[in-house]
């Protein structure tokens, strides 16, 4: 009975690894689980929506809160079980491999998505601290991630950044080394001297103008009014042009790039997988090419 039990609990454990684990899956798309959680997570985000519309009635209002109790409670048994499961992946087997496991991006989204909430809904009495419920509540956007595990292009998206990292953080401390000078430019011209605008009085003042300037937002809330300020505004803005466009072009590039090698990772596995057929045929004609002449010496008088 015991030795019956335990297998009933591998094999569960394995039926629940493939309906929670893509990777875990030998067919495409979404298991059942899987979509069913994803529509929650669209739910949570609905109710976050709509809980912010004061025109919502009571029952309205206490209808999204058990919502909102149910759906943290349900996260909470999955977060339970993906670790429970993840000793069928054998980087996670035992204890030192579930800790790994908890340690991972996607295992830490999966508790934030409910923990801050559950315990707050626990061991808060009900009416007090609602403004730090509603900061609690906007950490459901950490669900993001667990839409991320089931679609393909938030993956290709995080490798591009990853593939282009060290580009976009050059093209970002090139922004923010234009944006410094362009703030102390503007202070000494037009702030300490010229018209000394009041919007210019400092460098983190010139700041704001700085930034809506290279990011070619221009508010015209804040502009210089002297020649020479105009003269290097011009220089800025024209330059900031540039600063916008680089990291668009690198990312872009990598992002090609990141899709023609996994096109190609594809093609490769194919071509593998359509030789180990041929191989298996070829195997299967030797044998029964075998057989064959095996029969005909049999039947020779």
């Amino acid at each position: 009975m015991v030795a019956q039990h335990v297998v009933t609990g591998i094999g569960l454990r394995k039926r629940l690894y493939g309906q929670l684990e893509p990777e875990g899956r030998s067919k495409s798309g979404l298991s059942t689980l899987n979509s069913f959680i994803v529509f929650l997570v669209l739910l949570s985000f609905l109710a976050l929506a709509l809980e912010t519309e004061e025109t919502i009635g009571p029952m309205w209002r206490i209808g999204i809160d058990y919502l909102n109790i149910a759906i943290v409670a349900i996260f909470a048994i999955e977060y339970i079980v993906r670790v429970w499961v993840a000793g069928e992946d054998p980087r996670y087997r035992g204890l030192k491999g579930r800790v790994r496991y908890m340690m991972t991006g996607y295992a830490i989204a999966d508790l934030v998505a409910f923990l801050p909430e559950l315990l707050w809904i626990l061991l808060t009495p009900a009416g007090v601290g609602d403004d730090v419920l509603i900061v609690l509540r906007v950490l459901r956007l950490a669900r993001l991630v667990k839409l991320a595990r089931f679609v393909p292009a938030f993956d290709v998206l995080g490798a591009t950044v990853e593939r282009a990292g060290t580009q976009l953080l050059t093209t970002l401390a090139m922004a923010l080394a234009l944006v410094y000078v362009s703030a102390v430019a503007l202070y000494f011209v037009e702030g300490v001297g010229g018209q000394q605008q009041e919007s210019f009085a400092s460098i983190p003042r010139a700041l704001w103008w700085a930034i809506a300037t290279l990011t070619t937002v221009g508010y015209g809330d804040v502009y210089p009014v002297t020649g020479l300020g105009r003269i290097f505004a011009s220089v800025i803005a024209l330059a900031g042009i540039g600063v916008v466009a680089l990291p668009a072009g690198v990312f872009a590039s990598a992002f090609s790039d990141e899709l023609r090698e996994r096109e190609i990772k594809k093609l490769k596995e194919r071509v593998e997988e359509v030789e180990t057929e041929n191989e298996e045929l070829e195997a299967e004609n030797e044998e029964l090419e075998a057989e064959l002449e095996t029969e005909i010496d049999t039947k020779k008088p």
